[in-house]
């Protein structure tokens, strides 16, 4: 990775595993100007997975995609932003342990974040299962 400020080459300065989201937080150095900044690694599931519909066709997943449908379920909540992120996390989390060989059934991903939802608002697990048949 390049610096932030001036361009040069960095290094590693520490690394820490992230339990939420799957990610690794890294503090860099630069080796020219020795600024100090710190990035956040996360996997791409966008290019690792592929969902497969009721149709059999293949699409990418898109994170987005799932976060919207949680937002639109919760949007009773003052809240439904931070909670739908925080969901959006959780129901990867859960998908990470269903992808057989990059794949992921479009149907897998509606049960897990009904049941997901379900231990969280129920209203809301109403909603998103009115739209989305596991």
């Amino acid at each position: 990775m390049v610096c932030v400020h001036c361009g040069a080459k960095t290094h590693v300065i520490n690394s820490r595993l992230q339990t939420r989201g799957n990610q690794v937080w890294r503090r860099r150095e630069c080796l020219s100007c020795r600024a100090v900044f710190t990035t956040e690694e996360a996997a791409l599931y966008e290019a690792a997975w592929l969902v497969q519909g009721p149709d059999d066709a293949l699409e990418p997943f898109w994170r987005d995609k799932l976060m919207i449908s949680l937002y639109n379920s919760l949007g009773h909540r003052q809240t439904a932003l931070k909670d739908a992120a925080a969901l959006t996390d959780t129901v990867i989390k859960k998908l990470i342990l269903q992808v057989e060989s990059g794949k992921l059934w479009s149907g897998t991903i509606a049960q897990v974040a009904q049941v997901a939802l379900n231990r969280f608002d129920k209203a809301a697990s109403v909603y998103y299962q009115a739209r989305h048949q596991a």
